[in-house]
């Protein structure tokens, strides 16, 4: 059996292979309501065999999101076709997670296909917040900075929305912790100047996402796991680093936190990052290694020999994959031919096996 269909169990949740599709936005959405394109997007790479599918960055409020066409969960009214989505990938067998999100100060910004920058109130923007004034470059939002009370906010919509989660049928909870996003704006010191509790030293820092952890693994069911994104490294001098991202794993580790989607940069423009097949790996290995914690391995993942070789050495338990899934929604069902692995098919699609 290759290592990348062996099952993988997170507390009560077992997983049939180590693929995973890696959350990835649809700028699809109009009020944060789920519609058709999400369930045939997601429920078309569970009926590919992935074992988990971790839908795309969920907004925990509306100033939370990316853009205005990125689906939300601020609101019970969110829950009903979220339920749709997930009780079709359960039924081919595979497990629906969610990546819960706040965008902070890279929040009101255009879809990728309609311009760039910050969207004008009058076309549908909003006021952004972040850890501080700084903007994350010229043609964004201004942002205010978060003051105790809309701490205090992010905490509890961060917790209503994992309720809401529940709700819908989700099994895994992703926070998104990487890229620029509130999070990571609070993690680097390249974005996070604040003097109080909040800033300043590592500790500080890392206060917020560790408090949201611990508030939503509080709420969460001792069986389900929960998984946090980060981006291992700014790619900047000066900026958050891997050892930075395996001390903050490490704690995250103690307040019940089962694994770790390394990915790395998105926190300033224009870092210099080398691009290239796997280039994020060493930081899924590392986090592993030295943080104790399950790890999973994202960016520039596209060949089944690939994936297979970081499972099969130990880097990562997991392998996400983004863009090779837009390409081929039935990667898994592939690789395992290529790997000489004997999947299930859909009972439908078993006359092209």
């Amino acid at each position: 059996m290759a290592s990348l269909f062996t099952p993988l169990s997170l507390r009560s949740i077992t997983l049939k292979n180590r693929i995973v599709v890696s959350p990835m936005c649809q700028y699809s959405s109009t009020g944060g309501f789920a519609n058709d394109w999400h369930l045939v997007h997601l429920g078309s790479r569970a009926v590919g065999g992935a074992a988990l599918i971790i839908q795309e960055a969920t907004a925990v409020s509306a100033e939370g999101r990316i853009s205005p066409e990125d689906l939300g969960i601020w609101q019970d009214e969110h829950i009903a076709f979220l339920k749709r989505i997930t009780d079709f990938i359960k039924a081919q067998g595979s497990v629906p997670g969610i990546q819960l999100a706040h965008a902070g100060r890279k929040a009101s910004t255009y879809a990728l296909w309609r311009g760039r920058g910050a969207v004008p109130v009058g076309e549908g923007g909003w006021a952004v917040v972040g850890p501080t004034e700084q903007r994350f470059a010229d043609n964004y939002p201004q942002p205010t900075g978060l003051d105790a009370d809309g701490i205090a906010k992010v905490r509890a919509d961060f917790v209503a929305a994992t309720r809401r989660a529940l709700a819908a049928g989700y099994e895994v909870i992703e926070i998104h912790g990487a890229h620029g996003y509130l999070f990571h704006q609070f993690l680097s010191p390249l974005s996070n100047t604040r003097t109080d509790a909040y800033g300043g030293s590592f500790e500080n820092r890392a206060r917020l996402l560790l408090e949201v952890a611990a508030d939503i693994r509080a709420v969460l069911p001792e069986g389900l796991p929960l998984l946090v994104r980060l981006s291992a490294t700014d790619w900047l001098e000066d900026g958050w680093t891997a050892d930075d991202a395996v001390r903050l794993a490490a704690l995250l580790k103690d307040l019940g936190v089962d694994l770790i989607d390394t990915s790395t940069g998105g926190n300033v423009p224009k870092a210099p990052i080398p691009v290239g097949p796997g280039y994020q790996v060493e930081f899924a290995a590392k986090i592993k290694r030295e943080a104790g914690i399950a790890t999973g391995a994202v960016g520039l993942i596209t060949e089944a020999a690939q994936a297979e070789a970081i499972i099969a050495t130990s880097q990562a338990d997991l392998v996400l994959l983004a863009r090779e899934e837009l390409r081929s929604p039935y990667f898994p069902l592939h690789a395992a031919k290529e790997l000489g692995v004997d999947v299930a098919w859909p009972p439908q699609y078993e006359r092209a096996k």
